[in-house]
């Protein structure tokens, strides 16, 4: 019983399998000779590594076929890809039988249908082949289709009950595009033995193996009794409405404007074309322009597809979106990816929608990026953009998305813009290296991460170094992803003039480019008031452009104040106090103008060396114009660095330090102007024992020069590293030992884009010691705790000696021993012992000893009173 229940079922699969697809072959098997069994002179063709099957038959001017056993006549469908590497011809083609009456379909008297693809007018046509060996055209399809060198293509062919064939055929290779060559009514023939490929091979050598066919199906044909359907609606442009079905669609029925509809007063349109190359594709126009980021409904009504069905209240919801600033944002970045950690040796940035709207990407740029491709971007959700080549292998991780010349993303920082297809710049990032905030993910390997996509500006603040055991998170969300709300209002940082009537002003972060354009948030002083027009720059728009009238122009010789209000950064924090900049315009540098103020040349251990400038003249003068520079082996200036490619005006007794590390700089001494830094990618060497140190303006001439040593400062000290060398005097000579000094140590020995502790206003000033307050009481009360130590000093270069006594002359406290002092500075007591011990109220002397290497000495004594509650 078993048995005979086990029979029934194999043949009830026989005949369903049977009756819904004869012969289903993707060659994926890698082999013809079985599972269906093909006949034919198996030497003339192969399975190729993409597992198609491949003519191998190379013998100019020959016929060779292959068929497999195929009953399917009538009531079929037949679909099959195809792909002609070479112009047809009438010597070169290919014949496709649909139905035969014999295996071998070289003879004569095998009768059928087949496709020809090729020939003397380049077209797909249906023949009908009968026993006698005549061949009639049956469909004649369009010339000239496949008149090219790479012909690839995907065919169909229907014969339903009532014997209409009609064939279609899609040149994309996809299936998803078929167009119909033609419709005929034939019943000559109603039964078949075999499907089966006939190649016609050129007399021409060269075209021989260029066959290739797959995906082959044969099965029973299901007529179309359902209604188109919408798939999707598309606003292209604000008036433009792309209908996509679900299948071609009658011409007549698809072009009638009344059959559309759309919500919100719009109706219907006024212009419904069929897509020439798409017949499932409508464009729709209308009259009205759709409102930006509002959601809208089609409903579609009376469109039929190829076989009269019509489609009934077919409702799709779209909507025009515009991009705005941050819908999309960069959220990572890995641009340096080796040596590996765990993720693919890729360069690749990574896209999130933090709009609440789909956004398709066709034509969007990563910077001068190809442009890419048709893609939907969902909200809150990722993809990665990279180049061609890095797809297969990013492909693991997430969505990809692949485009021409994708920017090279350098290691050491870099500009990387999201453009939309209108040109505007939605997101933009100008990463470093100091981002990683970590030593050794710099080194590479890792991604930089965005911590909060809703703050989208902050620079360094909100990017760090992955902390996924990858290397980075691509195709999902970030590892350090979280609340990271940015308070702080915009800064303005410096303006610059580049002519009379355009200044440019320079923020410390990227603005809402829409406050921003607005002419009333500015000001310039002397008269000049409002600008006639205002630009935010892009990709960053943490500049903007601000033009004046010609009657408001700048002039020569005149420091101007910009002051702005009412602007915000893009998560609307409004700019306050950090919002006035001078301005003005620029001039030559001649000689001495500017002068080398302080050489750090013999930093600390991971430190780096920084030269100060001071600018002596009257003058403002651009950076921009302006080189640093040493001397060779042979006396030749060499290694000359200009100091910024963008203008930065030096406004006259001003400061300004240049270092290739801000950061490190910062870290080792106190800077009192946190903003009169420049950094360059490597300055010139400046060696720790000698060096020279140039400057030199835009003729190449030098503004300054100093050729230092190590010998130059203070003998005493017996460490000079992390010591700077301070110019005492701006105005005496450069080359000059007597006017150098080593910072004093209460500044922490360098005094970088400030007033140098060195610095000799009046060498007449008399030395002095005062003491403040009189009394103390260090009892940690917040008040009067410590004695401040006040000096001033007649030159630089004292070196001072405190001792704290008490009423009977017996030393307490050894305060201070060979301390180098400035000009002027404090020391303090706390009013405790040498061990850190409480001292018995009463009276103490302070006693102060100063002297030099030049033999001057001077003695001080203070009367202080230490008291308690």
């Amino acid at each position: 019983m078993l048995k005979k229940l086990l029979v029934n079922l194999i043949a009830l699969l026989f005949v369903t399998t049977s009756c819904t697809a004869q012969i289903t072959e993707t060659f994926a098997d890698g082999d013809f000779t079985n599972n269906p069994t093909w006949v034919g002179a198996a030497s003339d063709w192969i399975i190729n590594t993409s597992f198609q099957l491949q003519s191998n038959n190379s013998i100019a001017n020959s016929s060779f076929y292959l068929s497999t056993p195929s009953s399917k006549a009538t009531t079929a469908e037949w679909d099959f890809y195809c792909q002609l590497n070479f112009n047809t011809s009438s010597t070169n083609y290919a014949d496709v039988f649909l139905t035969a009456s014999a295996s071998n379909l070289t003879l004569t008297n095998t009768s059928g249908y087949f496709i020809r693809i090729g020939n003397t007018d380049d077209e797909i046509s249906l023949y009908r082949k009968d026993a006698a060996g005549a061949v009639t055209k049956i469909i004649d399809g369009v010339n000239g289709i496949l008149n090219t060198s790479n012909n690839i293509m995907k065919i169909r062919v229907v014969r339903d009950a009532a014997n209409q064939w009609n064939l279609s055929r899609d040149l994309t290779g996809t299936g998803n595009n078929f167009l119909s060559e033609g419709v005929i009514t034939d019943a000559t023939y109603t039964s078949s033995a075999f499907f089966g490929i006939l190649v016609k091979q050129s007399t021409v050598a060269s075209f021989a193996q260029r066959h290739f066919f797959d995906d082959i199906e044969v099965k029973n044909y299901v007529p179309d009794v359902t209604a188109p359907v919408v798939q999707s609606a598309t606003a292209v442009a604000n008036n433009t409405l792309d209908v996509l079905f679900n299948e071609p669609v009658d011409l007549a029925s698809s072009q009638v404007i009344s059959n559309y509809t759309v919500s919100n007063g719009f109706g219907s349109p006024v212009t419904a074309v069929r897509d020439a190359a798409n017949n499932s594709l409508v464009h729709l126009g209308f009259a009205g322009n759709f409102p930006n980021r509002t959601n809208l409904t089609l409903t579609v009504n009376g469109v039929k597809d190829l076989v009269a069905n019509a489609i009934s209240n077919g409702i799709i919801s779209f909507s025009y979106f515009t991009a705005s600033q941050y819908d999309i944002v960069i959220d990572e970045i890995m641009a340096d990816p080796a040596p590996q950690v765990a993720l693919p040796n890729n360069d690749w940035i990574e896209l999130k929608n933090s709009s609440s709207f789909n956004i398709n990407l066709l034509n969007w740029h990563v910077g001068t990026s190809g442009p890419m491709p048709s893609y939907i971007l969902k909200p809150d959700s990722f993809v990665i953009v990279c180049t061609g080549s890095a797809v297969a292998a990013m492909s693991v991780y997430g969505p990809v998305i692949a485009v021409a010349s994708f920017p090279g993303l350098n290691n050491s920082g870099d500009l990387v813009s999201l453009i939309s297809p209108q040109g505007s710049v939605i997101h933009a990032v100008n990463y470093t290296d100091s981002w990683y905030q970590n030593e050794l993910k710099k080194a590479g390997g890792w991604t930089l991460e965005m911590i909060d996509i809703h703050n989208p500006c902050s620079g360094i603040s909100n990017w760090k170094a992955s902390v996924d055991a990858k290397g980075g998170t691509p195709g999902k969300k970030n590892s350090v992803d979280g609340i990271n709300a940015d308070k702080t209002a915009p800064k303005l940082l410096r303006a610059y003039a580049t002519d009379s009537v355009n200044v440019v002003l320079v923020f410390d972060e990227p603005l809402d480019s829409v406050k921003a354009a607005v002419a009333a948030n500015y000001s310039i002083s002397d008269g000049i008031g409002l600008p006639s027009s205002v630009i935010p720059l892009g990709p960053l728009f943490d500049r903007v452009r601000l033009k004046l009238t010609a009657t408001g122009a700048l002039l020569r010789n005149k420091i101007y104040t910009v002051t702005v209000a009412g602007i915000t950064d893009c998560v609307s924090n409004t700019i306050s106090v950090a919002n006035t900049a001078r301005v003005g315009l620029y001039e030559h540098a001649d000689s001495f103008d500017l002068v080398i103020n302080e050489i750090l040349f013999n930093p600390k251990p991971n430190g780096v060396d920084y030269i100060e400038l001071y600018n002596r003249s009257n003058k403002i003068i651009s950076l921009k114009n302006i080189y640093l520079a040493n001397r060779a082996a042979n006396g030749a200036v060499s290694s000359i660095s200009q100091l910024t490619t963008e203008e930065y005006l030096f406004f006259p007794q001003e400061f300004i330090v240049v270092t290739s590390d801000v950061a490190a700089v910062k870290k080792d001494f106190i800077a009192q102007n946190l903003n009169a830094f420049i950094e360059v990618s490597s300055t010139p060497s400046y060696p720790d024992d000698k060096g020279d140190v140039i400057i030199l303006n835009e003729q190449g001439n030098i503004a300054d020069e100093v050729a230092y040593s190590d010998k130059w400062h203070f003998a005493l000290i017996s460490n000079t590293e992390g010591v700077a060398l301070e110019r005492i005097d701006y105005n005496a000579k450069s080359q000059d030992a007597a006017n150098w000094h080593s910072a004093a140590g209460s500044v922490g020995y360098g005094t970088p884009t400030y007033k140098n502790s060195q610095y000799r206003l009046d060498a007449e000033v008399k030395g002095d010691i005062t003491v403040t307050p009189e009394i103390v009481s260090p009892d940690n009360d917040g008040q009067d705790d410590f004695a401040t130590i006040n000096y001033s000093f007649p030159e630089p270069g004292y070196v001072a000696n405190i001792t704290i006594f008490d009423a009977v002359g017996r030393p307490v406290r050894y305060l201070q021993r060979n301390a180098l002092s400035g000009t002027k500075g404090f020391y303090r007591w706390d009013g405790l012992g040498e061990k850190q011990q409480k001292l018995a109220v009463g009276i103490y002397i302070i006693y102060t000893e100063v002297f030099n290497l030049k033999g001057k000495t001077k003695k001080f004594k203070n009367v202080i009173v230490l008291a308690r509650k």
